[in-house]
């Protein structure tokens, strides 16, 4: 947000936050709701490191928690209208040709057995098995900001399975088990149906699977998908012919096929790997969609990192003749999701979630969700803007500079406090 006055941010976010809480009235039945729920956004995205019910209740001069607690519970309105609103609003700034729709998940550390959907399950987040919620996201990524757009909670087998379990966490009856590449394939089935503006997708290896890459070859969309070393690839007609394994065909490769490209900036500068890029057949899009025409590229692009060679895999669909170079920013752009991850865990209380309802998680990540939206859009209009009273501090100082430089040279020897203060 470099080059905006202080004032002119301070009004874009004074607008725009009053704007976004005239939407968000829409959602509630009832005034007292969705004035609690205009109190809970101040609150995520106010000062305070923890957004406990607690701490948003002290911030909005409220004598405890009680009205938060019931904008997550036992008010009524739908979490799922919200992600709607969320993604209706990010998109009105941030979308952009060439846009990555970026699958991932984080992990919400939990005690305990009453959180819906907790259980000891592996999360990156904590890097091991431990007891936790998995909540699977959908990330809008473009070269104006990143959006989430769509979110939902994992629940492991042992839930859908316990009555118990789930009519105290008050899981609604039609949600059974589904698994994380099939919450994907729901996740990106309804960006579709709201026409949203995206080329690709880029997700980790557990989403790479055969539903979700006919899904977008038949959608006509390019992906980047996270493949294991053990996945087996298969060329065909192209020399030379390339089968085997991912590891496998790696080791294979001949130095000169590797090059040095950035995947993206990092907090310490360009993600530097060496990449290369196996071509493995060229089939008509016609084959799988009625809407395009042409050829389009199956691929294997692999990722070496230069500190100890460890590879990376992900399995392509794209144009061809798509270069690299757009295949490694593809892939870059998950940085985006697991940045805003951290974004909204630290600065927007993303877990900080006291619920242990079904409900209470889907609205409490949703509200989470149109903060970290807000943020980004902000931060994109703030950039389109110039700043004139910066430019007119900028003119009348170099004007005082000259006239002091043309003073310094008319009388030499004048006293040093001539001129010496910037004029009001």
């Amino acid at each position: 947000m470099t080059g905006v006055a202080i004032e002119q941010l301070l009004e874009l976010w004074c607008v725009e936050l009053r704007q976004v809480k005239a939407h968000l009235k829409a959602l509630f039945a009832h005034p007292s709701v969705a004035t609690s729920a205009a109190a809970f956004l101040d609150g995520l995205l106010g000062p305070e490191r923890r957004k406990t019910g607690w701490m948003r209740a002290e911030a909005a001069g409220d004598p405890g928690p009680w009205r938060q607690q019931a904008v997550l519970g036992r008010s009524h309105w739908n979490a799922d209208a919200l992600r709607e609103m969320v993604r209706e609003y990010a998109l009105e700034t941030l979308a952009s040709p060439g846009a990555v729709l970026v699958i991932d998940e984080t992990g919400f550390l939990k005690q305990g057995v009453r959180s819906c959907g907790v259980g000891r399950q592996y999360t990156g987040s904590a890097g091991k098995i431990t007891n936790c919620q998995i909540g699977v996201f959908a990330a809008y990524v473009s070269d104006r900001g990143c959006a989430f757009i769509d979110r939902q909670l994992y629940l492991p087998k042992d839930w859908t399975k316990t009555l118990e379990r789930r009519s105290a966490a008050q899981v609604p009856d039609c949600i059974g088990f589904v698994t994380k590449p099939q919450m994907a394939a729901a996740m990106i089935e309804r960006a579709l149906a709201a026409g949203v503006p995206f080329d690709w997708v880029a997700a980790d290896t557990i989403y790479g699977v055969g539903k979700v890459e006919m899904q977008l070859r038949r959608a006509g969309k390019g992906y980047v998908l996270g493949a294991q070393a053990t996945d087996r690839f298969n060329s065909w007609d192209k020399s030379p012919p390339v089968a085997g394994t991912a590891g496998k065909i790696a080791k294979a490769l001949p130095a000169e096929v590797w090059r040095r490209l950035s995947a993206g900036d990092g907090t310490k500068g360009p993600r530097q790997y060496d990449w290369a890029y196996v071509e493995l057949a060229d089939l008509e899009a016609a084959e799988y969609t009625d809407d395009l025409t042409g050829l389009w590229t199956r691929g294997l692009l692999i990722r070496r990192s230069i500190s100890d060679q460890a590879l990376a895999f992900f399995s392509t669909w794209c144009p061809a003749g798509t270069p690299i170079e757009t295949l490694v920013r593809v892939e870059g752009q998950r940085w985006a999701i697991e940045d805003a991850f951290e974004t909204a865990k630290t600065e927007l209380g993303l877990t900080h979630n006291e619920t242990r309802s079904w409900h209470g998680w889907h609205r409490h990540v949703s509200l989470v969700m149109l903060a970290f939206a807000m943020m980004a859009v902000v931060r994109q209009r703030a950039n389109s803007l110039t700043s004139p009273q910066k430019r007119s501090d900028e003119v009348r100082l170099q004007r005082w500079s000259d006239g002091l430089s043309r003073k310094s040279a008319a009388w030499p020897h004048a006293s040093s406090s001539a001129g010496s203060s910037l004029p009001s």
